[in-house]
Parts: structure tokens; C-alpha cells; sequence
């Protein structure tokens, strides 16, 4: 597609050619779980990577390949792999870098299911998680030894709303040769552009803001344009330069293709199966091509009630970005492009102060789910993040009285009415 489209224009074009087949405006769902080879010779050529094209649903599809395709175009990366989970592309996106008896960096500040999966899954599998300060670059270089793989952030952090120093924390893993890789969800690729700031590797949950209407669940990792000459001869990442003797000895390092990618496909959706389901897939095209829209409305929304939440004598702190004063505003006026999603956060004090507020709101729905069109309330110390213990949720930035909002494309006088009478 063309270099000189802006991600708008990918998000409605990118990736599918309506010209040919039967010359479909919308992409076609290619429910299928096999397909024909045409003769034996092209299905062993496929299955020993001398000739590109479908093989099984669990390795490509073409309606997963159009979306994939299109997200990596806008937001400016070489290549995608589509998930069936945000989970699953957290999981992926990192064991595709790291092994047993290896390390990754985690931000403090970050969502439940991906402390949990660090902290208790990934270890069982040998991999070890070590805590650090996203604010506090400084906090990082102490962490890193030779075992080191990966450092993980999310751009928004999920329910804190905080934005880590993505420059600074770019720079150590220059520094060291290691990947990073954000978690990119919260902001969509319209607020931030993460391979802009030397980001690696980019994994979104689309099951949020990108369905937009909360239709079904995915994920998709990216990664940036030219990050092989990270991973070619880097001593951190030797599974990429030897042979993988799955593919009869294949060396990923040697392929003229994205490499990170294709090994996640090859090895990790070929043998764990997590992958994007064709009909899903096509929800998601149809949520991309309106998200640019929908995430400048969510966001200014959300900036006007929680300008309103300051004001009510009720609310002891409110947490959002884009507001003057808030400990993320540099960051934010900086990092993103001049909004700051529907995210936002305030805190009450009390748990049971918190409860009543949920319990009272007539439009905001008692939902675990963010950017959906439909305005969304959450406590999350008792549910999204209950797994963790009193010191990781204040780690995470999470206390008792802290109420989560995701604000969707109602009015937003009527959610401020809403709210105001949960309140009281």
C-alpha cells in the first residue's frame, strides 16, 4: 500500500484489494478451517516455507491476514500477528523472546491479568519477573544482567492511568541491546505512536477500543520496521540465529521476512493454537476503520467529566492525563497526540463509598471491559485486580476507594447527571 497514506486512510484501505475475487467492498469472511493445495507438490512446499500461501486456519487465514495487515500499516510497523486474546498476545509477545532461567522487566504500573500472568504463570515456565518504576527510569539499569530479555510498560496504564518515560526507558534498552514491547491498548495507535519513540514491539487487546462495541475478543502484536537488526546476532536472542530443527533446521536470522513475527506464527500459534478467529477478525476490521474517530470523542469526553469530578467535594483525587496539574501531564502533552482515551479513574476514599457509587449509576453499566461504546464503571481492587495482594494493588496504583470509568460515546451531560446522583 502506499508509504505516503495517513493511518486513516490505512485503517479503511490498507491490506485487501477490492478489485480482485468477486470485488467485494468488504473484506469477505473466509470461514474455513483447510484449504486445497492444488497439487502435493504445493502442499509440501508450504509446509516447508519454500512457497508462500494458506496452509490452515491456525497459521493464516485471509480475513485475519487483512486485519493483521491493515493494524501493522496504521500504526506504522512491518508486521502483525493476530490472537485470540489481548492475553494471549501479552503471552506470545514475550516468550517469543524469553526461555527458562531468563528474566523480563515489568512496569509496576500495569494491568492485573499481566501481573498475574508475569508473576505466577511465566513462572512456573522458568521465567523470572522483575519489578520497576516506569516514572523512574532510573530504577531499571540495577535490574538488567545477561538473562535479561525483555522490558514491558504499557503506554496507559490500566486502571492507574499513568504514562511511563518512554524515551528514557527506550534509551537503557538501546543501551543494553534489549526489546522492549508496550502494551498499547489504552491509547490506540491514533494517540500514541509507539515505534515513532524506538518502541520494539506493540500488543493491543482488541477486544477494546479498536471492536469498540465490546463484540468479541483478540489481540494482535506488532512489531516495529527494521527491529531483525536487533535480533540478528544478538547474543540475547540465540533462538532467532540457530536452527529451529521444527522446521528442519530453519534459521530465522537467514529470512528476508520480519522475523519476529513470522517465528511467533510459526512456532508459538502453530503449537498453543491462540489464534484470531476468521468472524472476529472481521468485527475488528469494521471497529478500525471508525477507531480514529471514536477515540478523539471518547477522550474529550472523558477530559470534560473528569474536569466536572474535580469539582465535586465528594471525589478525593482524579486521575486522568490531560488534566493541569495531574502527575502525568508533562508526559502526556509530550508522549501523546493531543488526547488521552476514555480512561480515567478517581478515588473516594472508602470502599464502601465506592460501592454505593456503583451500585447507583443508571447509565454506566457494572462492566470488566474498557472502550466500549457504552459508558463502562469498575472497581477494580475487588475485581480485575482481587488476584493481587494489598501491596501489589498500591504498587499498581489501586486503592480501596478507587472507581475506574471508561467513558463511552453517550452525552456527556448525561453521564455527568449520572454521576452526580451516584455520588450524591
Amino acid at each position: 500500500m502506499s508509504e505516503t497514506w495517513k493511518p486513516e486512510t490505512s485503517a479503511i484501505h490498507a491490506a485487501y484489494d477490492k478489485k480482485a475475487g468477486e470485488g467485494t467492498m468488504a473484506v469477505p469472511i473466509y470461514q474455513t478451517t483447510a484449504y486445497e493445495f492444488g497439487s502435493a507438490e504445493t502442499a509440501a512446499n508450504r509446509f516447508a516455507l519454500r512457497e508462500l500461501g494458506n496452509i490452515y486456519t491456525r497459521l493464516n487465514n485471509p480475513t485475519v491476514g487483512v486485519l493483521e495487515g491493515r493494524f501493522a500499516e496504521v500504526e506504522g510497523g512491518a508486521a502483525a500477528l493476530a490472537t485470540a486474546s489481548g492475553a494471549a498476545a501479552v503471552f506470545y509477545s514475550i516468550v517469543n523472546l524469553a526461555a527458562s532461567g531468563e528474566n523480563i522487566l515489568l512496569a509496576n504500573k500495569i494491568y492485573g491479568g499481566t501481573l498475574s500472568l508475569t508473576q505466577y504463570t511465566l513462572k512456573r515456565f522458568g521465567i523470572e519477573t522483575r519489578i520497576y518504576d516506569p516514572q523512574k527510569p532510573e530504577t531499571i539499569e540495577p535490574l538488567i544482567d545477561d538473562k535479561t530479555r525483555a522490558i514491558v510498560f504499557e503506554s496507559i496504564s490500566n486502571p492507574s492511568i499513568d504514562i511511563a518515560d518512554f524515551e528514557a526507558i527506550v534509551s537503557i534498552a538501546k543501551k543494553h541491546q534489549i526489546a522492549t514491547i508496550v502494551d498499547n491498548t489504552v491509547a490506540t495507535p491514533y494517540l500514541f505512536r509507539p515505534f515513532d519513540w524506538g518502541v520494539d514491539v506493540s500488543v493491543h487487546s482488541l477486544s477494546k477500543y479498536t471492536s469498540g462495541q465490546g463484540l468479541g475478543i483478540g489481540g494482535i502484536i506488532v512489531e516495529r520496521k527494521g527491529l531483525n537488526e536487533l535480533l540478528i546476532n544478538n547474543p540475547r536472542y540465540k533462538h532467532f540465529n540457530e536452527p529451529d530443527y521444527s522446521y528442519h533446521g530453519l534459521v530465522y536470522s537467514q529470512l528476508p521476512f520480519p522475523i519476529y513475527t513470522l517465528r511467533a506464527r510459526l512456532s508459538l500459534a502453530r503449537d498453543i493454537g491462540a489464534i484470531a478467529q476468521p468472524f472476529t477478525a472481521w468485527l475488528f476490521l469494521q471497529g478500525l476503520e471508525t477507531l480514529n474517530l471514536r477515540i478523539k470523542r471518547h477522550s474529550e469526553s472523558a477530559l470534560t467529566i473528569a474536569k466536572w469530578l474535580t469539582t465535586n467535594k465528594k471525589v478525593n483525587s482524579v486521575s486522568y492525563p490531560l488534566l493541569e496539574g495531574d502527575k502525568n501531564y508533562a508526559y502526556a502533552k509530550k508522549y501523546l497526540k493531543g488526547y488521552a482515551s476514555g480512561l480515567l479513574s478517581f478515588d473516594v476514599g472508602d470502599l464502601e463509598f465506592a460501592k454505593r457509587i456503583l451500585n447507583g449509576t443508571k447509565i454506566f453499566s457494572r462492566v470488566v471491559n474498557i472502550g466500549d461504546s457504552k459508558s463502562i464503571i469498575t472497581h477494580s481492587a475487588s475485581t480485575t485486580h482481587q488476584q493481587l495482594t494489598e501491596k501489589e494493588q498500591a504498587d499498581c496504583g489501586i486503592t480501596p476507594g478507587l472507581v475506574r470509568l471508561s467513558i463511552g460515546l453517550e452525552a456527556p451531560e448525561d453521564l455527568i447527571a449520572d454521576l452526580e446522583q451516584a455520588i450524591g
